[in-house]
This record gives C-alpha cells, structure tokens and sequence, in this order.
C-alpha cells in the first residue's frame, strides 16, 4: 500500500471534563478530550503513525481546544472543519461506585452539522486506512451521508476501510443501528467489534458465535474486542485468542478506542494482523490504568516495553 497519510479518521470529537473529586464546598474536573475516533486518531499518532483527523468544531473555546491539542499529538487537522453557527460538543463524568455516570451536551454541534460538502477528500485517498465508528454516522443524518460517501471515496481509491460497530443507544434505536450497521460492516475491510455490543447487534451470545456472524459480512480482517478477556483476532483461514494484559484498571474509558489506533498502525508498518492484534492489546490494557480517554493511552516506547522489545 502507498499513501502519504497512514490514517485518516472520520467522526465527532467532545471536550471531557472528569470530576475527580467532591466535597461540601467543591466539585474538582479536569479537563481533556474525548469522542472515539479522535481517541483512536490520538493512539495511532501515539504510536508513531502518520494520522489526520475529519471532523468538524464550533469556532469556541472548547473547538480551538480540540485544535490544539490533536496538534499537540500530531495529528493533522487540515481536514477540521470551524463552524460559526454550532457548538463544540462536551461531556461530563461522575463517579458511581465502581463505575461512572455521563452526561452528555452534543446535540446540534458542530460535528453533527458536518456535510459531504465538508468532506477534504484528498485526506481519505491518500490515506493507507480511513477510519470510522457507528458513532460517526449515529450523530445525524447529515453525517451519516457524509460517512457513506467518505466510505466510497475510500474504495474507489483503494484505501482500506477500518469500521467500528461502536453502539451508543442513546443516539438511535437498537433496530436501525442494527440494520445501518450491519450495511455498512459489508463494506468494510477491517471490522473492530466489541462483545458485549456485538451481542447486542447480532443476538449471538458466545465468542464463536459471534465471530461466525461478522465473518459473514466479508471482512479481510475482524478484530473482536472482549475487554478484560483481550481479544480474537479472525484473519484468512486463522483464528487467535490474545490474552489480556494483566493490569490494574483504574479507567476503561477509551480502551477499545485505543486498541483500534494501535491496531491501524501496526497494520500500516506492514505487521500482521495477529502481531498487530498483540500490540493492540498490550497498548489498551496499558490505557486503562489512568483516568480519562486519552490521557493514559501509552506511547509505542511504553507498549514495546511492556511486550518485552527494546
């Protein structure tokens, strides 16, 4: 594969603000980024590959934030959009006991107004892989033209087309994000589930199962991610359990998004899918022992470390 740009991510990005702590006179958030494909943009430029991310943000704050800080991480914005007339979105985390609550102020932002007009298509052809999510396409109707078009524009230039089944039903109903994507998992080269959605989307239960179903949509690659059971990785006429990385976690927030970025880029130096798959899991299982999507996704330095290269 040739391309000047390894990645190129299509979605919609938010401003997160995580409360750390409470007190009667108090509340304390730190600020930071989110939204998972500009999670996974962050973790592939972490590991060293050559990523742009498409989106767009309101001409705010909270939108020349999101600048600065994919260009901080060298991630190439040249293909963001700034809107005028429409907010960047942002997001809020609270503890529950062991898990977290989130609240969620997107509706009508920027990246939800994003049209096929807005679309650099130069980015998506001279990418190796072009990245989306079921999120991308869930935020409007305007985006999800956008990604289809973004999706053909891949393949009739030969780009790779990586899709995550990210399943948010806060944004639309089981049986229309069942049926738009399962149409869109026909498209795709390199299909990044994860289980307990996956069983959602295909009301299979078991791994196998599970790994049969999307197998059925054609993919060259299925990457099934499985959380605290590591992942399986189907390619060719080959099948590989990866165990976990045995960690501590502290935050799952961004794992799966994580393992996506370090996956494309591994697959873009030219590793196998299933070297590929072992890196991925390493770099997310190193993810979730700090707080916040991005903050804990490791450099390619500390996940080579850790799977005992110098």
């Amino acid at each position: 594969m040739s391309g000047d740009i390894d990645i190129s991510c299509l979605g919609e990005p938010m401003v997160e603000f995580t409360r750390l702590q409470k007190n009667v006179k108090e509340n304390q958030y730190v600020q930071s980024l989110g939204g998972d494909t500009s999670n996974c943009a962050i973790a592939a430029a972490r590991q060293g590959a050559k990523v742009a991310y498409i989106t767009a943000v309101g001409d705010d704050r909270f939108g020349r934030f999101a600048l600065d800080f994919w260009q901080k991480e060298n991630v190439d914005v040249s293909g963001v959009s700034v809107f005028m007339d429409h907010a960047t979105g942002i997001y809020f985390i609270e503890p529950a006991g062991n898990a977290r609550d989130f609240t969620y102020y997107r509706k009508g932002s920027a990246a939800s107004k994003i049209t096929p007009k807005d679309l650099p298509g130069e980015i998506i052809s001279k990418s190796k892989f072009f990245h989306l999510s079921a999120i991308s396409q869930a935020i409007s109707k305007t985006a999800e033209e956008t990604c289809s078009i973004a999706i053909n524009l891949a393949k009739q230039n030969a780009v790779k087309t990586s899709y995550d089944t990210n399943l948010r039903l806060n944004l639309w109903g089981l049986k229309r994000a069942r049926k738009l994507i399962h149409e869109t998992a026909t498209k795709a080269d390199i299909l990044l589930p994860s289980l307990d959605e996956a069983r959602l989307l295909s009301g299979q239960q078991s791994i196998d199962d599970i790994i049969g179903y999307y197998m059925k949509f054609g993919p060259d690659i299925l990457a099934l991610k499985c959380g605290e059971q590591g992942a399986v990785i189907a390619y060719g006429n080959k099948i590989e359990f990866i165990p976990p990385l045995k960690v501590d976690a502290i935050d799952t927030s961004g794992a799966g998004d994580t393992f996506d970025g370090a996956f494309l880029s591994q697959l873009s130096l030219g590793y196998s899918p299933f070297d590929a798959g072992q890196y991925a899991v390493t770099a997310a299982g190193l993810s979730v022992k700090g707080y916040g999507a991005v903050n804990a996704i490791p450099l390619r330095k500390a996940v080579l470390k850790k799977n005992g290269n110098k």
